[in-house]
């Protein structure tokens, strides 16, 4: 049988432990037989990240603007454990994390359901794909360990002279300090890719944050989602039969799981990663999870959204098996990409 044809390579990112098997697996048994598979290879296992001072995953990031689409497997963000375990140079932060600051984009998260695996929430008839701004806030903060009594400020200092500043607190002890921060041209980018997906979805829009306890940084995603909403959609979505709406964060988690499901729920990037989780779980796995990552000027991340670790148990081996889902549909929508020159829209919803 003659393979299909690729022209134009896509970027394929490895991960670490366990998915570096499946990985393999997969190409072997799946694609290699059947597609003449160009990638442009980039190894983001732990211990070349380590080996070159973590400047592959910024090469490979780089590679992904460059050639529009790319796979990648999961990988370790190490902690103090890790570092031990791998003996690092030091603690490394997240791949994810750079390569979604280098996009500037947002990922795409949506069940798998199949009619033999059932929601944990009855109600949940139809997919809730969460929209995740994959830029700044904590993931690219900076943190200080607060030896001891003293002041901690925030401050400001414009390229023409112009300073802000403000007391954070007087500490009486130790404690721990962050800073964290996001822009107005990527909260822009965020609210017009969750706009668009909902339009091309025909699905609702829903989106939540603390504007009433965040009465700047909260409130400048809340405003930024109205203006954007009100000036470039409302007429596209009235036309559509869908809706934009807008609630605090704790009443969508509530609204949500009273919910039917069918809607696209826009999250900030820390309660997107952890809704995402919650989520995929109650529809059926972690593993049967759509994940892709869309940066404003149509460059793609495909994503097996998790992995596990090395195992010789027999539950946790059979886990394992079970997580070849992620990166085969990974691998399956960027391949469908490159040859079609569009996303998968239909399967990730309800496979057979």
């Amino acid at each position: 049988m003659e393979k299909i044809k690729m022209t134009t390579p896509l970027v394929e990112m490895d991960g670490d432990e366990m998915t570096r098997i499946l990985w393999k697996m997969i190409k072997d048994e799946l694609i290699l037989p059947f597609v003449d598979l160009k990638t442009e290879y980039y190894d983001l296992g732990l211990p070349n990240r380590d080996a070159t001072a973590d400047q592959v995953t910024m090469d490979a990031a780089l590679a992904n603007k460059k050639y529009g689409v790319s796979v990648k497997c999961a990988t370790i963000t190490p902690n103090a454990q890790r570092v031990e375990e791998y003996k690092l140079h030091e603690m490394w932060k997240s791949p994810n994390g750079t390569i979604r600051a280098v996009l500037d984009g947002t990922v795409f998260r949506a069940p798998i359901m199949i009619d033999s695996i059932k929601p944990v929430v009855r109600n949940w008839t139809k997919p809730i794909t969460i929209a995740r701004h994959a830029y700044g806030d904590v993931y690219k903060c900076t943190e200080f360990r607060i030896p001891g009594p003293g002041r901690a400020e925030l401050i400001y200092t414009g390229d023409d002279g112009s300073r802000q500043a403000a007391t954070v607190y007087n500490f009486e002890c130790a404690g721990v300090l962050q800073g964290q921060y996001n822009k107005d041209t990527s909260i822009y980018s965020f609210a017009r890719s969750c706009f668009n997906y909902a339009l091309e979805s025909k699905q609702d829009l829903w989106f939540g944050a603390k504007d009433t306890i965040s009465k700047k940084y909260d409130h400048t995603f809340k405003d930024i989602f109205q203006e954007v909403y009100d000036a470039e959609y409302r007429e596209k979505f009235e036309a559509a039969g869908i809706t934009y709406f807008y609630s605090l964060i704790d009443d969508i988690v509530a609204r949500v799981i009273r919910s039917e499901g069918g809607f696209v729920w826009a999250c900030k990037n820390y309660d997107g990663d952890v809704m995402s989780d919650m989520v995929s779980t109650a529809f059926g796995s972690l593993a049967m999870m759509t994940s892709v990552l869309v940066s404003p000027d149509g460059k793609y991340e495909y994503e097996a959204a998790h992995a596990v670790r090395w195992s010789m148990s027999p539950s946790k081996v059979t886990s394992s098996v079970y997580t070849k889902s992620a990166p085969c549909s990974a691998m399956a929508c960027a391949t469908y990409h490159r040859a079609h020159g569009c996303r998968i829209s239909s399967w990730s919803s309800r496979a057979t």
